[in-house]
């Protein structure tokens, strides 16, 4: 499951991702825009800074941006960056491995087994998307949000 943390800094890619080129935002702007706890945010953003993500500014120009276009950033690099492993049981991670304390047979665990096919299909689908693809889907509505809205 995407944690706050995951969401919220998805939240301020995607804003950082709609500056112009050479353009900065500071922590305070990024938050009021997309009601992120400026505090909490702070943490995050030096997060992705230190994972390479972002890149950051000191003065009166400065602030953060992506260190890289938007298409070269993979929102599964963002939330494992963020959040750790995709899997959704340790036992199931294929960089943090943990087997169960109460497994008796982890290579033949159907538990394991089924979350490991959940792992690969969520992987599967962040390491092969980008952030400006992510951008591009949140512009525009799925056919289930127009039937919802009755459209």
């Amino acid at each position: 499951m995407l944690t706050k943390k995951g969401k919220y800094g998805l939240k301020a890619l995607v804003d950082l991702a709609s500056l112009g080129p050479g353009e900065t935002a500071f922590v305070t702007e990024i938050a009021t825009r997309n009601n992120i706890p400026k505090k909490f945010l702070d943490t995050i953003l030096l997060e992705l800074r230190n994972t390479g993500i972002l890149r950051s500014k000191k003065g009166p120009n400065g602030g953060y941006s992506l260190s890289k276009p938007a298409s070269e950033i993979m929102i599964g690099q963002v939330i494992r960056a963020l959040d750790g492993p995709l899997a959704p049981i340790r036992c199931a991670s294929r960089t943090a491995f943990e087997a169960c304390d109460d497994c008796n047979d982890p290579v033949g665990c159907q538990v394991r087994l089924s979350m490991t096919e959940v792992r690969d299909a969520i992987a599967t689908i962040l390491d092969n998307m980008t952030l400006a693809q992510f951008v591009a889907r949140d512009r525009t509505k799925t056919v289930e949000e127009a039937l919802i809205a009755g459209e």
